[in-house]
């Protein structure tokens, strides 16, 4: 199935959304970084978004 091809992006979107949620708990606690960590994670689940959206458009091309 083509649809496996989508397993790299979402991985990367779980690291992604795992980051975001540190950055979140560090800024609640006003430990430092958690600005850094929040912005990480976003960009990181932008870049797997993005990523996710090439390969779909890869997949739609090749039928």
């Amino acid at each position: 199935m083509k649809l496996k091809q989508l397993l790299v992006p979402f991985i990367i979107l779980l690291i992604g959304i795992a980051l975001t949620i540190v950055g979140a708990l560090f800024k609640i606690q006003h430990w430092p970084n958690g600005s850094l960590l929040l912005t990480l994670g976003t960009f990181i689940e932008f870049c797997a978004i993005f990523y996710a959206i090439i390969k779909l458009v890869k997949i739609a091309r090749q039928k």
